[in-house]
C-alpha cells in the first residue's frame, strides 16, 4: 500500500535536550494511524518534526513520495499536509464564518458550504466570535479550517483534549469519516481506546522511541497493554 508519509531515525532536540531518538514511522494512504503514548513521551514534538515546526537533525521524513525532510512548514503544507496543533489556536476576535476565511483556498471538495454540513453546530454559531465558542466548538473549528486546505494527509495533535464525553465521541466521529473521504490520518491522543476504535494501525512512544507497531485492533484487544498507556516506560513495554 503506497505511503502518504514515511519518517526514518527521527533525532530532535530543544537545544542540548535529546527528544527523539531515532523515531522512525509509516501512514498508510487513506487509512488513520494512531501516534499513542504517556504524557512527555514525544508524540507532539515528533508532529512538529513531521511539520517542519522543530526540525530533526538527522533523519528523514517523506510525504507522498517527496522528500520534504528540510522544507519550511508552508511548503508542506502546500503538498497537501494540513496540521490541527494542540490548544486549537483559533482567532478569539475573529467570527467563526472569518476564522475559516483564513486559509487560503486550495482546488478540492472542502468549502465553507461544506464545511457547515459537516458541522452543523458551526453553521448555528457562524457569527460568534471564536472566543464564545465552547472546547468542542473551537476544536470543530480548527478541524474544519485545515479541511479547507483541502489536504490529503490530515494531522490531529490532542483533539479530544479537555472536552466533554459526547462532544469527544463526535470529535472521534468526524475523523473517523475523514478516512471515508480518502484522506489519510495521523491521530496523537491521550484517548487509547477511542483512538484505537477508529485507527487502522497504531505506533506507541516512550522516552522518544518507537515501543510499539503493529494493527490498532490487535493492540485494543491487549487490555495490558492499552492500560500501560497511561505512563508505559520503554523496559515495561519490551516485557508486558
Amino acid at each position: 500500500m503506497t505511503a502518504a508519509l514515511t519518517a526514518e531515525g527521527l533525532h530532535t532536540y530543544y537545544g542540548k535536550s535529546h527528544i527523539l531518538r531515532g523515531v522512525g514511522l509509516e501512514v498508510a494512504e487513506g487509512k488513520i494511524t494512531a501516534l499513542l503514548g504517556r504524557n512527555g513521551a514525544g508524540k507532539t514534538t515528533t508532529l512538529r518534526s513531521l511539520m517542519g515546526l522543530t526540525p530533526a537533525r538527522e533523519g528523514r521524513v517523506s510525504v507522498f513520495g517527496q522528500d520534504t525532510t528540510r522544507w519550511p512548514t508552508f511548503r508542506i503544507a502546500a503538498a497537501g499536509v494540513g496540521y490541527v496543533p494542540e490548544g486549537r489556536r483559533i482567532f478569539a476576535n475573529l467570527s467563526v464564518e472569518e476564522n475559516l476565511k483564513v486559509p487560503l483556498e486550495r482546488a478540492g471538495p472542502w468549502t465553507i458550504e461544506r464545511i457547515y454540513a459537516l458541522f452543523p453546530r458551526l453553521a448555528e454559531r457562524k457569527q460568534n466570535r471564536g472566543r464564545q465558542l465552547s472546547g468542542g466548538e473551537q476544536e470543530m473549528l480548527s478541524i474544519a479550517r485545515a479541511l479547507l486546505l483541502n489536504p490529503r494527509l490530515l494531522i490531529l495533535d490532542e483533539p479530544s483534549q479537555g472536552l466533554a464525553p459526547l462532544i469527544v465521541r463526535e470529535v472521534f466521529r468526524i475523523v473517523s469519516s475523514m478516512r471515508d473521504e480518502g484522506i489519510s490520518v495521523v491521530l496523537v491522543e491521550q484517548n487509547a481506546r477511542m483512538s484505537l476504535e477508529v485507527a487502522d494501525h497504531a505506533f506507541v512512544l516512550d522516552d522518544g522511541a518507537i515501543v510499539y507497531s503493529g494493527p490498532a485492533r490487535e493492540l485494543a484487544a491487549d487490555d495490558a497493554r492499552v492500560q500501560a498507556l497511561a505512563g508505559a516506560s520503554a523496559e515495561e513495554w519490551t516485557h508486558v
